[in-house]
């Protein structure tokens, strides 16, 4: 009898509750309730309705990414993700999150020479976890972009990292005319004075007006040859004067 009771409950039971089915066919045989045959048949009943219903389960996705926090995480991530610190065709090699973290140290280094952030630092400014900050550090290793040190101390104390860029592309990207590379530089050209009007020189213009006065200038009919180019010599030194 209670051999039959193990057989309808394995037959209803859902996957979840089959090891506990199990564990209550092998207590009873321990305590001599049912036979031995009995226990093998329950057995291999319960143990072929686990691999059927293991078989028609659809298989776990596996999550790429870290679930931010806060929607103030989210919109960091997404801001430094956009901000176009890595090369298109390098940041398509990252997830989301991956390419804020590398944008950061992009950042950090643009400042000075190496970034020596912490773990946790980079993954507060990029809106992250600290895992999705060291599998970008694995994964940016990997394919030669950047070179990491360890500075340990003792065995219980150690140092930030020192992060290096030693990509020669995102090196070139990094120093592009704009905070971060990657844009066009702010810097336009000068317009200013193509825009003003020509001043032009005004002594040459006087003397060319000068030199064609003098060479128009008429005397009055009815003087002599001296009285005639007395005159011409008075208009022309008035003019030079002028």
């Amino acid at each position: 009898m209670f051999a039959e009771e193990i057989r309808r409950a394995a037959a209803v039971a859902a996957y979840v509750e089959l090891p506990a089915v199990l564990a209550a066919l092998w207590k009873a045989f321990g305590a001599g309730q049912i036979t031995e045959a009995e226990a093998e048949e329950l057995s291999s009943l319960i143990e072929a309705k686990r691999a059927s219903q293991t078989a028609i389960r659809p298989p776990l996705r596996k999550p790429i990414g870290a679930r931010p926090r806060t929607d103030a995480s989210l919109e960091r991530r997404r801001r430094w993700a956009a901000s176009g610190r890595l090369p298109p065709n390098l940041a398509s090699h990252f997830t989301t999150a991956e390419v804020a973290v590398l944008a950061v140290i992009a950042v950090e280094i643009a400042k000075g020479a190496d970034c020596m952030l912490a773990i946790g630092h980079i993954a507060s400014l990029a809106g992250v976890g600290e895992t999705s900050v060291r599998r970008a550090l694995r994964a940016a290793q990997t394919l030669g972009l950047i070179t990491v040190e360890e500075r340990r101390v003792s065995a219980f104390r150690n140092l930030t990292n020192v992060i290096r860029i030693v990509s020669l592309e995102w090196q070139a990207w990094i120093r592009l005319p704009r905070s971060g590379g990657g844009c066009q530089g702010k810097q336009g050209t000068n317009t200013r004075d193509s825009r003003l009007p020509k001043k032009w020189p005004l002594r040459p213009l006087k003397r060319a007006v000068e030199r064609q006065s003098y060479t128009h200038l008429q005397t009055p009919k009815g003087l002599s040859g001296e009285e005639r180019s007395r005159s011409r010599w008075v208009g022309a030194n008035s003019i030079s004067k002028r």
